[in-house]
């Protein structure tokens, strides 16, 4: 028809795709169907064809392992950075944003404060993980949850204040000045207005720094050397030495590990995703 506009389909983007999902999902299977089969099947049977005799023996011998133990921890160690950080980092933004602007000493110190944050942001953690080992010995927390949270929260701030920092800004003017006119004070506002308003945001930053505190193998490896600390990611890193052969319990245990995140992520996808194209799209 004149003036319609024919879309002609990406054949050769849509096969990519598809070769891309095949790609990822091949590794995932694989482990799947691997923890499910037993021992002598490991080696004797195609790798990627389904076990003929699925048993659940592998997550059994993976439980009995003290794998409730490690997951008690690593739940503790995940909500006890995770929800701190997300509070202080929610305050610290709203701070910046409603504060920055005056030209007084607390707009300058707010915005030398908001430069600190996004420097942190530049720093990774293999790089001042010595430093935070000698911080830890001189606290005396080494080997104790404790060493595990309080970093985890300290490098959990500087992003969350960025994203959060950004919703923030987003909301008008106005309805913090009504508020104001209404006599609502500061903390009012911040609870009663900015809150509601950024909640995706929220959900953002905590999913993102729930999935970090939970795969983080570096800090629980340098601070904790008990085994009754252990966390999932160094768990697994033992089970390969306890299971040096057995490849399915080892599988099986980065199931049960990933299983946690994965329903996170399914429960808060949509949030995670506008949450961050939003954040960092500003």
């Amino acid at each position: 028809m004149p003036g319609s506009t024919v879309k002609s389909r990406n054949w050769l983007g849509g096969s990519a795709s598809w070769v891309w999902l095949l790609v990822v999902m091949l590794p995932i299977y694989w482990v799947v169907i691997t923890s499910f089969k037993a021992r002598s099947d490991y080696f004797t049977a195609n790798p990627l064809a389904p076990p003929k005799a699925p048993t659940l023996e592998n997550y059994r011998l993976v439980i009995e392992s003290d794998f409730v133990q490690y997951f008690v921890n690593t739940v503790v160690v995940t909500v006890g950075a995770v929800v701190p950080a997300v509070l202080i980092s929610f305050m610290a933004a709203y701070a910046i944003v409603r504060g920055s602007s005056a030209r007084t000493g607390i707009g300058r110190f707010l915005r030398t404060t908001n430069g600190l944050f996004l420097m942190g942001l530049a720093i990774p953690l293999q790089a001042v993980i010595i430093p935070v080992y000698l911080i830890i010995i001189r606290l005396h927390l080494y080997d104790s949850l404790l060493a595990l949270i309080l970093p985890s929260i300290a490098f959990a701030i500087p992003l969350s204040v960025l994203v959060l920092s950004n919703f923030i800004r987003d909301v008008p003017k106005e309805l913090f000045e009504s508020m104001r006119m209404d006599g609502a004070s500061e903390w009012g506002t911040l609870w009663q207005l900015a809150f509601p308003l950024t909640r995706s945001a929220l959900i953002t930053v905590t999913i993102y720094n729930g999935v970090l505190t939970w795969n983080n193998f570096l800090l629980p490896l340098v601070l904790t050397q008990s085994p009754d600390r252990r966390t999932l990611p160094l768990a697994l890193w033992t089970f390969q030495g306890q299971y040096s052969v057995n490849v399915p319990a080892v599988l099986a245990s980065v199931v049960l590990t990933t299983l946690p995140i994965l329903v996170l992520y399914a429960v808060g996808r949509r949030q995670l995703l506008s949450g961050l194209t939003a954040g960092f799209g500003k």
